[in-house]
């Protein structure tokens, strides 16, 4: 470890508040497709444990689903500190793994998904309209953690991710993108919701 990247584990370890619990991130197919782009995702996963994480959840967009089963096969190779849950578009089983993958499921996507299996609950008259509430939602969500931070490389733009789960989550934006993202990179984003107060909507 370099001697800022051990002056920011320093001041992470001294912070009074607690680390974020569920770490997010969102990457894209053009981001995999660099070189070395999964050596960084095997270190992002080392740093979020190392740092104090108990989930991470990673979001990878997709403009052309057709590459999504080849980013299937690659990403259940990766080399994870945790078991990982890999789930791809059209996937509607919920993913209970400390690391979950989305490739291409889109918030949109899982949310109409939700709403349409509580209509047929409601047509089949398992559920009535009126007793509907957040929590069934969620229930029927293939990703139900909300994230305490989204970390977005290379850009300022979330597009389709977890609209559902990441209404209170703290977001962090920097313009290094994914294949030059370091610990130090990490560790900022840590200490800057570290720095934050949280106001879940209030």
């Amino acid at each position: 470890m370099g001697l800022y990247d051990a002056y920011l584990a320093m001041r992470h370890r001294r912070a009074e508040a607690e680390p974020p619990a569920h770490i997010a991130v969102v990457i894209t197919e053009r981001d995999l497709l660099e070189q070395g782009a999964y050596d960084t995702l095997e270190a992002f996963l080392g740093w979020a444990f190392e740092y104090g994480a108990e989930r991470v959840t990673v979001s990878v967009s997709v403009l052309d689903e057709a590459v999504a089963p080849t980013l299937e096969r690659e990403l259940r190779d990766v080399d994870a500190p945790r078991p990982v849950a890999v789930r791809g578009p059209g996937d509607t089983e919920r993913a209970d793994e400390p690391i979950q993958v989305s490739i291409g499921l889109g918030g949109k996507h899982e949310f109409a998904e939700a709403v349409r299996a509580l209509a047929e609950e409601v047509d089949a008259g398992r559920l009535a309209p009126k007793d509907i509430d957040e929590s069934d939602v969620e229930d029927r969500l293939v990703f139900p953690e909300e994230p305490d931070l989204v970390i977005k490389t290379g850009a300022e733009r979330l597009s389709d991710f977890m609209i559902w789960q990441s209404v209170y989550s703290e977001l962090y934006f920097t313009d290094v993108n994914w294949r030059d993202f370091r610990k130090r990179d990490y560790l900022r984003a840590v200490l800057d919701y570290q720095d934050r107060q949280r106001r879940f909507g209030r």
